[in-house]
């Protein structure tokens, strides 16, 4: 005979596995690095400041 299987076990470690497959897929889908986040608002805050910059006062 065979070892007995705790099905409790085995439904949520599939549950857990679905789960981190999904986290893994938006990641790729919609993740950015923190770097790359810091980067685009730095980017975003010196155009700004460069349009401010060009602005004729009267």
């Amino acid at each position: 005979m065979s070892t007995p299987i705790n099905l409790n076990q085995y439904r949520k470690a599939k549950a857990k596995a679905a789960k981190k497959a999904q986290a893994d897929e938006n990641t790729v889908k919609f993740g950015r690095t923190k770097a790359e986040k810091d980067l685009t608002n730095r980017q975003s805050d010196k155009q700004r400041r460069d349009l401010d910059g060009h602005e004729v006062e009267e």
